[in-house]
């Protein structure tokens, strides 16, 4: 599995990670097996929230034999310093670990989830004292919002930004491009959702993969050259869904990667038209 700088800290990440959701509701021995597979694969770069069900408590034990070797990164939810700081010791504990390498804001959308983050008692400042004591490493965030995204950018000097990349985005919503660009200009690295997305569900309740709210990619030939695309910017790393089935195709094209060509990008154009993007800029 190739690996690419995470931004200039020196620590180089798995193009394809693993999602800790992959794990979610396994039982303890299956969990094991997905965690040792992601390994053997040449993945080091997992990702976990307390969001994702139970993944926590079944990644913890799982990582643990391999943790020293591995990149991991957690998030929160909460927006507050002490909420934040009550959520990532719990998490550090369910995890097994004493420190995260990576610790983010997760799915910052709002401008009060900004507003509150940054403001006095804000989770910003739980995460830099956090990282004073050793606690946390790098310090990033996840956002579904050009403007949320940007914003955060703009305030703080963060080690990296998890955002959708997704081909249907780039071309249907005009969602994507700018905050790589200013995450560029400003020495954030880029970690990727959404790649093998196709298309929001046109009924929220009726799912065809449990663990995605979207409609995946579930052709091969497709699912290449969208995750190609994706990887194809410039990013460090794409977090797959997870769908066990779904990520292994991931990690597949991960291990044969080739830069997406400008013929392909023309076929991917042509099938977006025909979808519906997750998330669209306002002044797309």
């Amino acid at each position: 599995m190739q690996k690419r700088p995470y931004g200039n800290t020196g620590e180089m990440l798995s193009i394809i990670g693993f999602g800790g959701i992959v794990v979610k509701d396994a039982e303890t021995d299956e969990s094991a097996r997905f965690v040792s597979e992601a390994i053997d694969r040449g993945i080091n770069y997992f990702d976990v929230a307390p969001r994702y069900g139970n993944a926590q408590d079944m990644l913890g034990p799982s990582l643990e034999p391999y943790r020293n070797d591995v990149f991991l990164a957690c998030k929160t939810r909460e927006r507050d310093g002490a909420g934040a700081e009550r959520e990532l010791h719990d998490s550090l504990k369910k995890l097994r670990t004493d420190h995260f390498d990576l610790y983010q804001m997760h799915g910052m959308t709002t401008d009060e989830d900004v507003d509150i983050a940054l403001g006095p008692g804000g989770a910003l400042e739980t995460f830099a004292k956090a990282r004073e004591q050793g606690l946390v490493r790098f310090l990033g965030f996840s956002a579904h919002s050009v403007e949320a995204a940007t914003r955060l950018l703009n305030a703080f000097e963060f080690d990296s930004v998890l955002f959708p990349l997704n081909w249907v985005n780039y071309f249907e919503g005009d969602f994507g491009p700018q905050v790589v660009e200013l995450a560029e200009q400003k020495g954030a690295a880029r970690l990727a959702l959404k790649g093998a997305a196709k298309a929001k569900l046109a009924d929220h309740n009726v799912r065809t993969h449990e663990k995605c709210w979207y409609e995946p990619i579930v052709d091969p030939e497709l699912m290449s050259l969208a995750v190609r695309f994706t990887l194809s910017q410039p990013i460090t790393a794409a977090v797959p869904p997870g769908d066990v089935d779904l990520w292994r195709m991931m990690v597949d094209i991960g291990e044969n990667f080739t830069p997406i060509t400008e013929d392909e990008i023309a076929t991917l154009k042509k099938e977006a038209s025909s979808n519906t993007p997750l998330f669209v800029h306002p002044a797309a």
